[in-house]
């Protein structure tokens, strides 16, 4: 989506240079509506630069730092030397994920046949409420409509852009492992023990369809809770959850359960 409006003194900006003279580089600023900046010499790189050719040429994409904005005289000074390599490379991964976003909301409008103006307004309320378009588009794809629980959105827009994130966003998940004794010498253990692994593995019911809770037995007393989620730390409170439910409900049928996060290797 193009932006009018004007960069903010010490933001980081993605930029292609236009043309290098001896003085400084004059670049065009690709997320404000192509506004021209200018990068003087001494900006270019700490220490002395005798050719601006050395360090930028045109056609080169690159990530400034805004040094001054004046909108009265068209004017923005920026600064190359100022932006670090992490900052780099995280300015221009979050430039290209709102590219696709971008595209992804084209796609939302001829799914929806939604006119460029209501396009707008849909792509504002997404960087409002989630911080960027990109970013709604992630959530989309990890939590579906309960990302926007608390958004005024168009249910024809919701659908299409749960559906749309869904296509194009390959979630990084991650899987843990942890395990629980499970003992009951009552005459119904066996049954007792399966109601209490039954009762562990409905967790995932209640933490949502991107969690993954799978139970299997290893040798008496041991069954090992493996557990596919987005995060570690989704992973973790899952696993937890699994295993302490397994334990408490085989304690209050009269058994006994214990949960081991890791299982230590016999010693020699």
């Amino acid at each position: 989506m193009g932006n009018d409006n004007w960069p903010e003194v010490g933001e980081f900006v993605v930029c292609t240079v236009k043309n290098v003279t001896d003085f400084g580089a004059y670049v065009e600023l690709e997320e404000f509506g192509g506004r021209e900046g200018f990068i003087h010499i001494s900006e270019i790189k700490a220490g002395w630069v005798k050719y601006v050719r050395d360090y930028v040429r045109e056609g080169q994409k690159i990530v400034c730092k805004v040094l001054n904005v004046d909108p009265s005289r068209g004017h923005i000074d920026l600064s190359l030397k100022d932006v670090n390599e992490h900052q780099r490379r995280a300015k221009i991964q979050e430039w290209k994920n709102e590219q696709k976003a971008a595209k992804w909301l084209q796609f939302v409008a001829e799914e929806t046949k939604t006119e460029e103006s209501n396009l707008e307004d849909l792509h504002e309320k997404l960087v409002e409420e989630f911080g960027s378009a990109y970013s709604a588009f992630e959530e989309a794809a990890i939590e579906g409509e309960r990302a926007f629980k608390a958004v005024k959105i168009n249910k024809k827009y919701l659908k299409s852009i749960i559906k749309i994130a869904g296509e194009n966003i390959k979630l990084p998940f991650v899987d843990i492992a942890g395990y629980v004794d499970l003992t009951c010498n009552l005459p119904n253990g066996i049954e007792v023990i399966k109601q209490a692994l039954s009762a562990a593995n409905s967790i995932s019911d209640v933490d949502g369809k991107d969690i993954r809770l799978e139970i299997s037995y290893t040798g008496a007393p041991r069954y090992r809770i493996k557990v596919i989620a987005p995060d570690y730390k989704k992973a973790e409170s899952v696993l937890k959850k699994s295993a302490q439910t397994a334990v408490d409900s085989i304690t209050k049928l009269g058994g006994h359960g214990t949960f081991k996060r890791h299982i230590e290797s016999a010693k020699a």
